[in-house]
């Protein structure tokens, strides 16, 4: 619903309060590579020199490249926070999901039952599910290469210069066209200077981290090598009582190298990256008794009982690229991005979290892309931008099966190939000092092609996973091919009244194609095109239709405004914004019975209209220097984003329209957070001393509420204390994390009976339960959550 006039003063007064007392990650420290500024350089550490590490707390020294240049962030008329590889440490962040806490309307997790799956939601718009068919709505550039598929994903924190999150539909300036928004991690560049990084981590659930990089140029012949590495271990938040496994263990290994070669007009680099997550599989915490078994819930809720232990828990990620930059001329400026990944995920995923297989599903992840996206960037006087083109050839196969009582078996295997081609471009031109304007344009053909086998085995598991399962019938053999193409553009006017002040006003379209349910039964599918022949007889057309679902498009309206006043002592970012939202896919799955027999059935339903409307506040002040010495700081910074998001129409499977009753999922209303930061001087060094506080509103893991499974409104507090050596080469820091131990569900599971208008569950009049089955015997209701208390110290070196 649109915004009360005093729903609106709540956010004002909230956005005033919080820019009197805080600011944001808006003001990260991201220092240029090049001397961009007077104030800093690229020879200038804002860390190691108290003069220059206050000025950092300004907004003339971020620079991001939102935009494909370098900027400084308050000129670039996008909703965009920024986050250094230094503030990340300082914060005590572990891995990517970290930044969610302190970035407005913006939720990152772990999969359910993963550490490396990543679930991403910018604005309302996301995606949950991880299986082949699904495409992201939130795009993940590692070093300019979009990451097509979710697993692997959840990146650790070591060796980067920055993270950067844009929030909005991007497409005339990325290869990769996403709806949501992207969120970019930048890798540090080598550089002319030697120098060696380590930095050990130890800490509660025997946390043992070790991270390394380093840069060597060799002599002044332009070529460089680099390289990273993180040994990531802890163990289990919990136990699963069945196997003895440790519950929500981690075991990480990665590495990355790196050649430059920097002369003249010429930057070339190649790099490589691999990742071994061999941590266990997350056991999920059932939130009922077994409705079969009786057996209770856990009081522990990082405590499991899941008795599946096949395959094996291990995903191995690795890839390259290659980017390449020439300037061409004084004016021009060309680039290219080749990228190569490649991910393997083997998993065990025990939906019931009980001992007996009820449903138990063994399943295994493969995806590979190659892609390719050239730019020519251009500066002539007031006009400057860029024209691109970008391929992609990706594959992403999941196969697994679900196991119910007494031997059944739902094999399902998805292969899905996906080939894009697009063309964008980009432009800016400022018809005087103050006034600009961008205009974008990017065309998209997206060529996808769905192989689905669903098979039913009785008395076993089936022989792909090396089942004795005698096969039962074929449900689906399909293959199928659908093409998708759209232009989406892109405006924006800009006003500067003064050089530390910037008015904006946006308009952009996104797109994001359609596809085939991976789940999808064929036998079961309706009669669609009125020819008196459904799936079940052999109808091409019917199955074909069952398994489709649509493109759907966002148009997405922004006002914004950015300013540094006060001599640069506050920073603030204010955006307003609404998006119209179309066909939005919304996949899913249910129990169901077939040829006598239970099993499942996956239900991909596209939503016709949604409204999501907003405002996000991010401001900082340096409200005291100098104040205990020459070092000396206080400073502020905070968040705030409202989000009202609602369904316009919703078709669901009964023909009714149940918008009124469905809500965004992994949508909170409200993301505020803020932060105090107190630097002191000791003796020649100096010690940051922060505290961060961060608040969600409730939110719902899927559409239809559910009373037990969605996580009601929660703060997290998190406090740091790091002591800067001389010269800042050595630190010594003191970090806790969730420190009042807040237990809060992200993720979860639930197949039982719901009134699919209000979300109660539907009580069985048989046994007189609460709560009805609608796969497997015990019930599924089963929760993922969030990590608990953690302390740790850490001490970094840097030579």
């Amino acid at each position: 619903m649109a915004l009360s006039t005093a729903q609106w003063r709540a956010v004002l007064l909230t956005g005033a309060g919080i820019s009197a007392l805080s600011a944001t990650p808006a003001a990260a420290q991201v220092l240029p590579d090049d001397d961009l500024t007077e104030v800093v350089s690229a020879s200038s550490d804002p860390v190691a020199d108290p003069e220059l590490r206050v000025a950092s707390d300004a907004g003339s020294v971020i620079v991001v490249t939102a935009r494909r240049r370098e900027e400084q962030l308050q000129d670039v008329p996008i909703a965009i926070t920024a986050f250094s590889g230094e503030q990340l440490e300082q914060s005590g962040a572990l891995d990517i999901t970290d930044i969610a806490q302190t970035t407005p309307s913006v939720t990152l997790e772990a999969s359910r039952g993963t550490n490396s799956t990543l679930t991403a939601f910018i604005r309302g718009v996301g995606q949950q599910d991880p299986v082949a068919g699904f495409e992201a709505g939130v795009g993940i550039y590692l070093d300019d290469v979009y990451l097509n598929r979710p697993q692997a994903a959840v990146l650790e924190i070591y060796d980067l210069e920055r993270i950067e999150v844009l929030r909005g539909p991007q497409g005339t300036l990325y290869g990769r066209n996403t709806i949501g928004g992207a969120i970019k991690y930048v890798s540090r560049r080598l550089g002319d200077t030697p120098r060696l990084n380590l930095r050990a981590t130890y800490g509660t659930y025997d946390q043992a981290d070790l991270t390394a990089s380093f840069a060597l140029p060799i002599g002044d012949s332009g070529l460089a090598i680099g390289g990273g590495g993180a040994v990531l271990s802890r163990e289990g938040f919990g136990t699963n009582l069945t196997t003895g496994e440790e519950n929500y263990d981690k075991q990480i290994r990665a590495i990355r190298g790196t050649v430059e070669y920097d002369r003249g007009p010429v930057f070339v680099r190649l790099s490589g990256d691999y990742t071994d997550d061999n941590s266990n599989a997350r056991g999920g915490h059932r939130l009922i008794a077994g409705l079969a078994s009786g057996i209770p819930p856990l009081d522990d809720v990082f405590d499991t009982r899941g008795g599946l232990q096949e395959p094996e828990q291990d995903v191995v990620a690795y890839g390259g690229s290659l980017f390449a930059e020439l300037q061409a001329s004084d004016f021009v400026t060309l680039r290219s991005i080749t990228g190569f990944r490649k991910d393997d995920s083997g998993t065990p995923i025990d939906f019931d979290a009980l001992p007996a297989v009820d449903v138990d599903v063994p399943a295994f992840y493969n995806n590979e892309q190659f892609s390719q996206e050239v730019q020519a960037l251009f500066e002539y006087g007031a006009l400057n931008g860029l024209i691109g083109a970008y391929y992609l050839n990706a594959n992403a196969r999941t196969v697994f099966d679900v196991r119910l009582p007494g031997g059944v078996t739902a094999l399902t295997a998805g292969d899905v190939d996906t080939e894009t081609y697009a063309i964008f471009a980009d432009a800016t031109y400022d018809f005087t000092s103050q006034f600009s304007l961008s205009l974008g344009a990017r065309y998209t053909w997206d060529e996808r092609t769905s192989q689905v086998n669903r098979a039913l085995y009785l008395g076993g598991a089936s022989p792909f996973f090396g089942g004795n399962g005698t096969l039962f019938v074929q449900q689906t053999d399909f293959e199928g091919t659908r093409d998708f193409k759209r232009f989406t553009p892109r405006a924006s006017l800009s006003y500067e009244p003064t050089e530390d002040q910037l008015f904006y006003a946006s308009y952009s379209k996104g797109f994001k194609g359609g596809g085939f349910d991976p789940r999808g039964v064929g036998i079961a599918a309706p009669d669609l095109d009125g020819d008196g022949v459904g799936g079940a007889g052999g109808d091409y057309d019917d199955i074909f239709q069952f398994f489709t679902f649509e493109p759907e498009t966002v148009d997405s309206y922004e006002v914004g405004y950015k300013a540094s006043l006060f001599a640069d002592r506050v920073n603030v970012a204010l955006a307003a914004f609404r998006s119209d939202y179309t066909d939005v896919q919304i996949p899913g799955s249910v129990g169901t019975v077939v040829n006598g027999q239970q099993t499942f059935a996956g239900i991909t339903t596209n939503a016709g209209e949604a409204r999501i409307q907003g405002i996000e506040l991010e401001a900082n002040a340096v409200v005291a220097r100098n104040f205990a010495g020459p070092s000396s700081r206080f400073s502020l910074s905070g968040s705030a984003g409202y989000l009202d998001a609602e369904y316009l129409q919703f078709i669901d499977a009964r023909g009714i329209d149940v918008a009124d009753d469905r809500a965004f999922q992994n949508t909170p209303e409200w993301t505020t957070s803020g932060t105090a930061l107190v630097s002191l001087p000791v003796g020649e060094g100096y010690v940051d001393t922060s505290a961060t506080v961060s608040y969600r509103s409730s939110t719902q893991q899927f559409e239809l509420r559910n009373p037990l499974l969605d996580q009601p409104g929660y703060a997290l507090v998190n406090a740091n204390i790091v002591w800067h050596a001389p010269g800042d080469q050595f630190t010594l820091g003191l970090h806790g994390r969730n420190l009042f131990d807040k237990e809060y569900i992200v993720s979860g599971y639930s197949f039982l009976a719901q009134n699919p208008d209000t979300g109660e569950f539907i009580p069985n009049p048989r046994t007189g339960s609460p709560y009805t089955s609608t796969l497997g015997a015990e019930g599924i209701l089963t929760a993922y959550y969030g990590s608990p208390r953690q302390v740790f110290v850490t001490a970094g070196i840097k030579f």
